[in-house]
């Protein structure tokens, strides 16, 4: 059976998801090239794959229990504002004509958030605005919108009044879709954690793992326009113990008695 590799997480443009791609397929060359780069329809289920070669997750599901299933490889350096290294945060946007100018000043108001397991969507916007809740709430409704395009779009038509924004997305977003961005502006951001990792099967040899680092970092030297178009700067080889600040931003929401986003 052939192996599986997918690169979806920052397909956030027609152009942008055609570049991951063909940055995989340059990275399967030099590893398996029998390996099938797929299009996962359920990411929870494809990440748990015992053949699975290469795929990026976001740290808050790797955390949760994802770690039993897989090994990491790598975490990205985005040229992104909100980065640092391995390390990455949100944006927390609103409407450009919006009276909100601080997380605070958003008592009361919509929020919009891509999914439950997300860490920069959910998560780290939790984790922002606990200290301001009272009673475990502080939002007058939540809207999940299935993806951060989603919330972007829900912040700008007035379905929402504020979201937290992947930076690296948020990046993205902006030279794809000007006219959508130019009507938001940012009002905040989250704490840093790390970024979301590249992993591979613990099925997957240490000799492959490695050789797949390589081809990573080969990738971007060979290829120096695609790794600036998909703003890809480098990578880290972090432990699993580096994503538990991502646990840690949780467990102080939940002892801040929020829970959930309310």
């Amino acid at each position: 059976m052939n192996s599986v590799a997918a690169l979806p997480m920052y397909g956030v443009s027609p152009a942008l998801a055609a570049g991951w791609r063909a940055l995989l397929a340059d990275v399967l060359r030099r590893v398996e090239p029998a390996a099938e780069i797929v299009e996962p329809h359920d990411l929870h289920a494809f990440w748990r794959r015992p053949d699975l070669l290469l795929a990026q997750t976001c740290g808050y599901p790797y955390v949760l229990g994802l770690h039993e299933y897989v090994q990491l490889i790598a975490t990205p350096h985005f040229d992104a504002p909100g980065c640092e290294g391995a390390h990455y945060s949100s944006l927390i946007v609103t409407r450009s004509d919006a009276p909100f100018d601080s997380i605070e000043a958003c008592r009361g108001a919509r929020a919009a958030f891509n999914a439950t397991d997300s860490n920069s969507g959910y998560n780290a916007f939790r984790h922002t605005v606990a200290p301001y809740a009272r009673n475990g709430r502080f939002f007058g409704s939540t809207l999940e919108t299935g993806s951060h395009l989603g919330s972007l779009h829900a912040v700008a038509a007035d379905r929402a009044d504020v979201a937290a924004i992947d930076c690296v997305t948020m990046a993205f977003a902006r030279d794809a879709y000007p006219e959508l961005t130019s009507r938001l502006r940012e009002i905040g951001s989250t704490r840093s954690s790390p970024g979301l990792p590249l992993i591979a099967s613990k099925h997957v040899s240490r000799e492959q793992a490695d050789a797949l680092r390589a081809a990573l970092d080969e990738t971007l030297h060979v290829q120096p326009e695609r790794a600036q178009r998909l703003k890809l700067k480098g990578f880290s080889y972090l432990t699993a113990a580096a994503y538990d600040s991502i646990r840690q931003m949780e467990n102080e929401a939940r002892i801040a008695n929020y829970a959930r986003l309310a």
